[in-house]
């Protein structure tokens, strides 16, 4: 006996991959609702590669009652007007917007990382899935926190367009091929020109001059690893479709070397370490599409600070950073507290 599991905000770039990854990973679902807004009804889309379609249903009319869970991709604004109804009707929402992340009462989960988090969903019915550059972040923190006990992270990303959708994407392709041809490549979703440029401003500008990204990656780590680290950040968009990157300074209280970062990253899950030091001995972006794993390159050791380690991170964002994750929190969800059969 399965799930009935609902996907809201369907035909979106993470909601299509969402669709992907429970069919990829043969998530126990007796059946899968496609939910959208009014726009996407009866448009069909592809249950990934079943060869199902599933009719997408109109998020205005949809009944949450007698469905099992409801992975939400669909921003913060349906996500404000629609998660709670799920919720009251005994629906459990794996929410991928900003929405509730900071919410006391909702727990903020990587599985990788704090999975015993999950135990508190009880108190709204919903479960918050990190910012894209946040989780894989984490993933690649975690085994090295708990050998060595982190205490501050600088972290430099190279965010991919596919985390502003598909506007984004449109705007990278658009641009690129206008400067071919010698048309002008004026920005629309963007603040600058981000062909063949690189933009260090992604979300809204606070007081502090530091980006609502920002803040998140900083106060969403310390929720879902440890409260105690301190964190900066400063996040680029860069012009690359699909994945982001990470440059992370880490500063441990215990001593800890490359080689022993190295041999805890090679068994850590959900990561996949790529660390030659010869040409081409890491993993890049376009590598990484597609894949489930967080990679790490370049482990060194950080001379400018005791217990100091610098490393590199790339993960497909629209996966690990997304779709994968809430579905593994889904898979975690059923483990612990949905049990069916």
């Amino acid at each position: 006996m399965g799930y009935r599991v609902v996907v809201v905000g369907a035909t979106g770039n993470v909601g299509r991959e969402m669709l992907n990854i429970l069919a990829e990973r043969e998530f126990p679902a007796d059946e899968i609702a496609a939910v959208a807004s009014p726009r996407s009804t009866g448009t069909e889309i592809e249950y990934g590669e079943t060869g199902k379609l599933l009719k997408v249903k109109n998020i205005e009319h949809f009944d949450f009652a007698g469905w099992d869970i409801a992975l939400f991709a669909a921003g913060s604004g349906p996500t404000k007007e629609y998660a709670p109804k799920a919720a009251a009707a005994g629906c459990v929402v794996i929410d991928n917007s900003s929405l509730y992340r900071m919410d006391p009462d909702v727990p903020l989960i990587v599985p990788e990382v704090n999975p015993d988090a999950i135990d508190g969903y009880t108190a709204r019915n919903i479960i918050a899935n990190p910012n894209c550059s946040t989780a894989q972040m984490v993933v690649a923190l975690k085994p090295l926190h708990d050998a060595a006990k982190i205490k501050r992270v600088v972290v430099s990303t190279y965010q991919s367009v596919s985390g502003a959708g598909k506007e984004g994407m449109d705007e990278l392709f658009e641009q690129s091929r206008n400067i071919f041809v010698g048309d002008p490549a004026e920005p629309k979703k963007f603040t600058k020109q981000i062909a063949f440029n690189v933009i260090p401003h992604i979300d809204v500008f606070l007081d502090d001059g530091y980006t609502k990204e920002e803040w998140k990656m900083v106060v969403e780590t310390k929720k879902i690893l440890d409260t105690k680290i301190k964190v900066t950040a400063t996040c680029v968009r860069v012009p690359v479709f699909v994945g982001h990157s990470e440059a992370i300074n880490i500063e441990f209280e215990d001593e800890i070397s490359a080689k022993k970062a190295q041999s805890i990253l090679r068994e850590a899950p959900g990561v996949m370490l790529v660390d030659k030091r010869e040409n081409g001995g890491y993993v890049t972006p376009v590598e990484c599409v597609g894949d489930y794993a967080t990679f790490v390159s370049r482990v060194r050791e950080d001379p400018t600070v005791d217990n100091g380690l610098v490393l590199w991170c790339v993960s497909d964002n629209l996966r690990k950073g997304a779709a994968l994750n809430a579905v593994q929190i889904a898979e975690l969800l059923g483990r612990r507290h949905l049990k069916k059969g």
